[in-house]
């Protein structure tokens, strides 16, 4: 994967859209189009992963199928919201009901209105081809350092994001997603893809709970807000032979960042600490409170200093 450059990214061609009209452009794309492909996310680090994915749309019932072509075997369907996720090896199929994420090709987070265009600059800066198709070429640069840029190539005909590559403050890749091979418009059997979806012959079910909450409920909150960053959800999530852990979630509109909360465990949490892996970020702290402390560990697409922004705001309510 090649390093690229900020100032490598010159505008070009007739008026561009604005970052509004790009933004509805790309979010519009995956809702309306079928599609059948195969595609590859790598990351400066080396590691590498590949999925085929099957996407139809009818109204507005979205219905996937993605098959993991690295790592552990393993098949997720999704209903609108609600995911299945077939584990052969383990003969298990879990169903959850997931809010609405952003996950490649589908860039943006759906949901409220965020203020991404306070955040990030657009241009259009060239064309190019992925997997055969005619893109053109976007960059949504940030305004400040507390959050990451991003490449996108978008199918001139659809929209549809076929390509992306997350860049640091200095324009360098730090990871990348795109199709190796894509077909639009072929027919997907989407009576077969909901009979998947209600069990395989032989295989357990489980159901993964987690309980809708609020920050305020579990005695959580921010000093100040982190700028961009909105609050999108809270999960209780029950941990067997433990104590429950919660998930707090906040989005940009492109970025997200999850604070996983739970009390603190000398024998099962180790030291604080930071971790990356291409353009995710994982941030750990023992949290000091009374009577007990808590344990924070930070995840997202994001730099480092913006979990540590989190961290830093995170406190218990009174």
């Amino acid at each position: 994967m090649q390093a690229g450059a900020w100032a490598g990214d010159r505008p070009v061609g007739p008026p561009e859209r604005n970052i509004a009209e790009w933004l509805v452009r790309l979010q519009q794309a995956t809702r309306i189009h079928s599609y059948v492909g195969t595609f590859v996310v790598s990351s400066a680090s080396g590691a590498m992963s590949s999925s085929r994915i099957w996407h139809a749309c009818e109204g507005d019932v979205q219905m996937e199928r993605v098959d993991a072509l690295s790592g552990t075997p393993r098949t997720t369907l999704r209903r609108n919201e609600l995911v299945v996720t077939v584990l052969p090896e383990l003969r298990t199929m879990r169903t959850e009901q997931r809010e609405p994420v952003a996950v490649f090709p589908n860039l943006l987070t759906p949901g409220q209105d965020f203020s991404t265009t306070d955040f990030y600059g657009a241009r259009q800066v060239g064309q190019g081809r992925v997997a055969g198709f005619d893109a053109d070429i976007v960059v949504l640069r940030p305004r400040d350092d507390r959050r990451f840029g991003y490449r996108i190539w978008s199918e001139k005909r659809t929209g549809l994001v076929v390509k992306t590559q997350t860049l640091d403050v200095a324009g360098r890749v730090l990871e990348q997603a795109a199709f190796s091979e894509l077909q639009f418009d072929v027919p997907i059997d989407t009576d077969k893809l909901r009979r998947m979806m209600t069990g395989v012959d032989g295989y357990r079910k489980e159901r993964s709970e987690h309980v809708s909450s609020t920050a305020q409920a579990e005695g959580w909150q921010l000093r100040e807000t982190v700028p961009g960053f909105k609050s999108q959800h809270v999960y209780r999530r029950p941990a067997p032979g433990a104590a429950s852990m919660v998930q707090w979630i906040f989005s940009d509109g492109l970025a997200t960042v999850s604070l996983f909360l739970e009390p603190y465990d000398a024998q099962r949490h180790a030291q604080p600490g930071a971790a990356a892996l291409g353009a995710t970020h994982t941030l750990s702290r023992r949290v000091p409170d009374t009577p007990r402390d808590w344990w924070v560990t930070a995840v997202g697409e994001v730099p480092p200093q913006t979990l540590q922004a989190f961290v830093d705001q995170l406190q218990r309510r009174n």
